[in-house]
């Protein structure tokens, strides 16, 4: 890599490793934030979802950003926006406002990954583009599970608010090094925010996470929960009608005419709604279950950490030599069998005999995964379109993950007990495995050369058959 090429691509890991960091120290810290602020697991899923209802619904607004004022710029707002956020959910007096300070923290987080991914698709080419990715893959991914690890130690040592600040450094380097980058901002003055899409995906979001949320609390034939639903999915039919005749929409839909771009998606949302979850769970349950302290239930995960660092930047380049349909049909299937060894947890937990394997599965299951997945979604559209791409790849992700957490009484049973891992697992395990099929199904691996041809829009589409990756 050029020396350019180098800083860009730790511009965009660090930018994103904040994002994906905090939004997984958060697990670990719950059941403190629980002990001292009180609520039950309905503050929990609050405090987890405030975030990803905000992340969820604007970070399509921030790939239209992006595009208007610049990547850099953007990705700037997005990183002093994060730090001063977390400084306030760090000083969080009571439940309420630490949940209305992680919506805040989502939408500056929405500024950042949709951004920091698009520089690398818009900087890398083929097979080097598919490595980057591979790479970016494994140290963000690693952040969402060493995040655990460093929130469990502050949460023990210090207290959980200090957990919300350990991004202060990254946010720091990073903005440093944008500042050496001396790079020309791209944008394009004709673009336009549609603002009226924004506010539908918003509402039609916050209500129906509101209502599966509180359901729980206070029953479907409650008039404010179905109330809420009914406004949260009118406004949702909304939204999509809204991208069907905006002039400039947040999520074009001419996008999912290309098979891996919406197949990917279509894969994407079941093994990222998995994630949101699955995670959680284990960590939660391990510390108010198993009675483990916070520090423990962090590096249980470890394993899995390891594995993706080593693994992630080779299987990114792999993919790119060899396309993506294996590694995405393999990858979640694997993945499947690390959910399915949680079933051995038993009230007499033994780390190393029924926790350790599925954390090691589920390890090499998702690096096979990831970078692929997101290889064969970003690679599959124009790289002048990559910054909508990108964002649209991530709204379906933390989408995904929102709604799951919203069900998590639904699906854990009303309390993260045993039993509640254990359907948990059963859940995510069938969750996986569709993405697989979805993915076998679904992808096509590009030749292994082919001319760009005009897409049905008018734009460059890398494929002889609007669906293929780089080769």
């Amino acid at each position: 890599m050029t020396r350019a090429e180098r800083l860009v691509l730790w511009i965009a890991i660090l930018a994103s490793f904040v994002a994906f960091l905090d939004g997984t120290v958060v697990n670990v810290a719950l059941p403190a934030m629980q002990r001292e602020l009180g609520g039950g697991l309905t503050t929990q899923q609050w405090i987890v979802d405030a975030y990803l209802v905000t992340l969820g619904a604007l970070i399509l607004v921030a790939g239209s950003l992006s595009d208007l004022f610049g990547r850099i710029l953007i990705l700037r707002i997005g990183l002093a926006g994060f730090g001063l956020a977390s400084i306030a959910i760090a000083a969080a007096p009571d439940p309420l406002f630490l949940i209305v300070a992680r919506g805040v923290q989502g939408i500056a987080g929405a500024l950042l990954v949709p951004s920091s991914l698009a520089l690398i698709t818009s900087t890398f080419r083929g097979p080097a583009q598919a490595r980057a990715i591979g790479i970016w893959t494994s140290a963000t991914t690693a952040a969402m599970l060493v995040g655990p690890v460093l929130g469990g130690a502050f949460v023990d040592m210090l207290s959980w608010r200090f957990v919300f600040l350990i991004n202060v450094l990254p946010i720091a380097v990073t903005l440093w090094l944008l500042a050496v980058l001396h790079r020309p901002d791209v944008r394009n003055e004709d673009a336009t925010v549609d603002w009226a899409g924004a506010v539908l995906c918003t509402v039609g979001l916050g209500g129906t996470v509101f209502a599966l949320i509180e359901q729980d609390r206070l029953g479907w034939a409650d008039p404010v929960i179905w109330g809420s639903a009914t406004l949260g999915v009118a406004a949702l039919v909304g939204f999509l009608v809204r991208q069907a005749t905006a002039r400039s929409p947040l999520m074009p839909l001419d996008l999912f005419r290309v098979r891996n771009f919406w197949t990917g998606n279509v894969a994407t949302a079941f093994i990222y709604g998995a994630l949101g979850i699955s995670g959680l769970v284990l960590t939660v349950y391990l510390q108010q279950g198993a009675r483990w302290p916070a520090t423990l239930a962090g590096l249980s995960a470890l394993p899995a950490t390891i594995i993706m660092i080593l693994l992630s930047s080779r299987i990114g380049a792999l993919s790119g030599r060899f396309g993506p349909r294996a590694f995405m049909t393999v990858g979640p299937l694997v993945m499947t069998l690390g959910m399915l060894l949680l079933l051995t947890v038993s009230d007499h937990l033994d780390y190393w005999l029924q926790v350790l394997p599925s954390i090691v599965v589920f390890g090499l299951g998702l690096s096979i995964t990831v970078a692929p997945l997101t290889s064969a979604i970003l690679g599959s559209i124009d790289p002048s379109r990559s910054g909508i791409a990108s964002a649209v790849n991530n709204a379906v992700a933390r989408i995904a993950g929102l709604l799951t957490v919203a069900m998590l009484g639904v699906i854990a049973g009303g309390a993260i007990t045993l039993a509640g891992l254990h359907r948990t697992a059963l859940v995510t395990a069938a969750m996986f495995a569709v993405g697989a099929v979805c993915s076998l199904i679904g992808i096509r691996n590009p030749p292994r050369a082919a001319a760009p041809e005009s897409g049905s829009d008018g734009e460059q589409v890398r494929s002889d058959s609007s669906d293929a990756t780089p080769s």
